[in-house]
């Protein structure tokens, strides 16, 4: 598709009739080719950036088999930044017709300027090949192989090529999507392993193989293995010493050895490299032979001068700006600059609070454009929310969703804002392989400066790794602290207590307020593979009142807890720390303990308190055994922090259906203060607007007097200062009480 597509259109088309005005609030100005699989529009983006955006046809959208495809290329390129790859900018593969942006190239492919103007010139080939040969090496380093390196793949731009299409690029030594005997690749550019059909054999030595092709092609104007027919030509690939006819003959030895039949007599990309350099000085001028760069600046030209396309006449404003989509657990994809067309908002709904909550709902909240007065409208920056909205941890997800709602609703009213926030919401469902595909396609999407989230425990790791890789800030204010040591990570941010400091409120309330001597910790970490969580450690290394600390261990398979509430009432200890994550088993063991005669205090952590559909399973099922536990948060109830009046009155207006923002819908004020820290942080336009990296650096700095506690972090290592954010709940006559910040309790309760 796209040496058809991108490369050979030497002008830019119109629109035709049923073409759509956007995609992914990008607004078309026309058509840079069509093929087999779809079509490929210019595009501008609301920044006034250029886009090639390619839209899949009908027939190929409705096949699972070609969205697998499709979905593989947009992940695969996702993954990658290169300097000589076109990285992916934006790509909903679970749309409706799917597809992907990318940055668009003026340029010619190398396809187009050999049959056009000939044979490139030593120098240039060199130039060509040192650099497909490092943006190979970003592929490989990934754990990536391309597996269609072909002239009508590479585009010529005045600074360097770039290699695009990863449409049947797969993981080294991953399972190829097409049945087996199915030659995948194009003929002439294939490596003899792919052309007899070995596709699981096909790893970064059948790339360099295609990319000798290339350049003897760039060289000589042919393909090395040319034939009348496909299946000669898969022949001589296999059976026959290439035909390098005219290629420069200080050349000859590395394309004999990139072309070399077995994989393992092929150089690396390193070596393709180092050989293609060493004679000739590779610099980043005028590499191209003429008339190549008049072409490049004439279609550059042409591109600039296109009329701006009409923005959407704005409809007034619904009764919730977000929008949830109908296409899957991807984001809505086509939207507009403005606000949705009456048929837009007719074919997918509007939604508020958990309504937009959906399973794989995609959000735009808050667009706050100033369209009228005469003032232009404000640059829109986007901020992800990455969260489980349909999982077992929904409500906390849903209760951020709606806080991060209302900070940008709230941040876009302000008449001095420098720009507008907009809100885009993937949901993970709760799952790990989907968490990782949710962080990988907030990372492809360029428009996306920074993530909240993300809001759930499952595939936090991978899904960090992912954020942390491309620098894209993350922030969260929920997953559990023992999930990844965040410390020396560059773009991730965590906004509460980590595992040691979560145990500061435990000793010092059992401590300073209760003077318990004796301290006995009921150990039920095995139930849930929670062993690194620090909490036991963190106690017995600062044991209440310098007193004694007694630990109990509890049996994956004991589901009575009998005989630890016995231990404990046995060891004559005063206080008892429940120290797991299920509240179904702190509620057996809440019952176990009251069946044994104990009735001192009793803690518990944040994770006891987990509400399901705003009820809480350790209330529910420990009955009146529930009754005075005491358990740190590290999440405030709004309706009871004077700070946050107008938050709590804005919420129930926004979302009267909703439970309050507090234990049952936890960190929903946290949220709200995240996004606003984030937007605090992002460069004003007079500053070159947001970037990445830049944002990243600015968080780390940033501070923010937040309604529920302070935000920021210490300069000296980074790490985010929690004193004020360890509150504690009692449970009283069935329901959970709010008592404050653990350092301003200081009479037994």
């Amino acid at each position: 598709m796209s040496e058809e597509a991108r490369g050979r259109p030497a002008a830019v088309l119109p629109l035709r009739p049923g073409d759509p005005a956007e995609i992914g609030g990008r607004a078309l100005l026309g058509r840079l080719g069509a093929g087999g699989m779809g079509v490929v529009f210019l595009a501008r983006s609301p920044d006034g950036t250029h886009a090639a955006v390619k839209l899949v046809r009908a027939e190929h959208a409705a096949d699972p088999r070609f969205r697998v495809r499709f979905r593989r290329e947009s992940q695969a390129a996702a993954r990658l930044s290169g300097r000589w790859l076109v990285p992916v900018l934006d790509a909903d593969p679970e749309a409706r017709l799917p597809w992907l942006a990318t940055p668009f190239v003026p340029g010619p492919s190398l396809a187009e300027a050999v049959d056009g103007y000939g044979p490139l010139p030593e120098p240039a080939v060199r130039v060509l090949g040192v650099r497909l040969a490092e943006a190979l090496a970003e592929v490989h380093a990934a754990g990536l192989v391309h597996r269609d390196v072909k002239p009508g793949n590479v585009l010529l731009a005045l600074d360097g090529p770039r290699l695009i299409d990863f449409g049947i690029a797969r993981a080294d030594g991953g399972t190829a999507l097409t049945a087996s005997g199915l030659v995948i690749g194009s003929p002439g550019f294939l490596s003899p392993e792919q052309a007899q059909a070995r596709s699981d054999t096909a790893g970064p030595p059948s790339d360099v193989f295609a990319l000798g092709c290339v350049l003897a092609y760039a060289a000589t104007g042919r393909r090395p293995f040319d034939a009348a027919t496909v299946a000669g030509s898969l022949f001589r690939t296999v059976h026959e010493e290439p035909d390098l006819t005219g290629a420069p003959a200080a050349l000859l030895p590395l394309l004999h050895a990139c072309l070399a039949k077995s994989p393992a007599d092929r150089p690396d990309t390193t070596a393709v490299r180092e050989e293609l350099a060493a004679d000739s000085p590779v610099a980043d001028g005028s590499w191209l032979p003429a008339p190549l760069p008049g072409i490049v600046a004439e279609r550059t030209a042409a591109v600039l001068s296109l009329p701006v396309p009409e923005p959407p006449v704005p409809e007034p404003p619904a009764s919730d700006p977000g929008a949830t989509a109908e296409d899957g657990t991807a984001a809505a994809t086509v939207h507009g600059t403005g606000r949705p067309t009456r048929r837009r908002l007719l074919r997918i709904g509007l939604g508020a609070g958990l309504g937009a909550a959906a399973a794989g709902a995609g959000l735009y909240a808050a667009r706050g454009a100033r369209t009228g007065g005469g003032k232009a409208a404000l640059p829109r920056h986007t901020i992800g929310l990455h969260a489980d909205l349909s999982g077992d941890q929904r409500e906390s997800g849903r209760a951020q969703q709606r806080g991060a709602q209302l900070a940008v609703s709230h941040f876009n009213a302000a008449e001095d804002r420098p720009f507008d926030l907009e809100l885009k919401v993937r949901d993970d469902r709760g799952e790990a392989r989907t968490a990782a595909e949710v962080a990988g396609r907030f990372v492809a999407d360029r428009a996306v400066v920074a993530v909240l989230g993300p809001t759930g425990d499952a595939g936090f790791t991978a899904a960090a790794e992912r954020y942390e890789e491309a620098l894209l800030p993350m922030v969260t204010v929920s997953a559990s602290p023992s999930l990844l040591n965040l410390g020396s990570r560059q773009a991730l941010f965590q906004l509460r207590a980590d595992t040691t400091e979560l145990g500061t409120a435990f000793v010092r309330h059992l401590g300073a307020v209760e003077r318990i001597a004796h301290t006995a910790v009921v150990d039920d970490r095995a139930a849930t593979g929670d062993e690194d969580w620090g909490l036991v450690e963190r106690i017995q290394q600062a044991p209440p009142t310098g007193g004694r600390v007694t630990v109990h261990q509890v049996a994956q398979d004991d589901g009575e807890f009998d005989a630890a509430a016995a231990a404990v009432r046995k060891s004559g200890a005063g206080a008892v720390v429940y120290a797991g994550t299920s509240p179904s088993r702190a509620a057996r063991c809440a019952l176990a303990l009251r069946r044994g005669g104990f009735d001192g205090p009793r803690m518990a952590p944040e994770p006891v308190l987990r509400p399901e559909r705003s009820r809480f399973p350790f209330l529910q099922e420990a009955g009146d055994a529930a009754e005075g536990w005491l358990c740190v948060a590290t999440y405030a109830d709004a309706s009871r922090l004077p700070a946050a009046r107008r938050f709590t009155a804005a919420y129930a207006e926004r979302f009267p259906d909703a439970p309050a923002p507090g234990p049952a819908a936890p960190f929903a004020l946290e949220a709200y203060d995240a996004l606003l820290l984030v937007a605090r942080s992002l460069r004003r336009p007079s500053e070159g607007g947001p970037e990445r990296g830049s944002t990243t650096t600015r968080l780390r700095a940033a501070r923010y007097d937040g309604l529920a506690k302070p935000l920021g972090f210490n300069p000296a290592d980074g790490s985010f200062e929690w004193l004020e954010g360890l509150f504690l709940y009692r449970v009283e006559q069935g329901a959970v009480k709010f008592l404050g910040n653990y350092r301003d309790v200081t009479e037994p309760v």
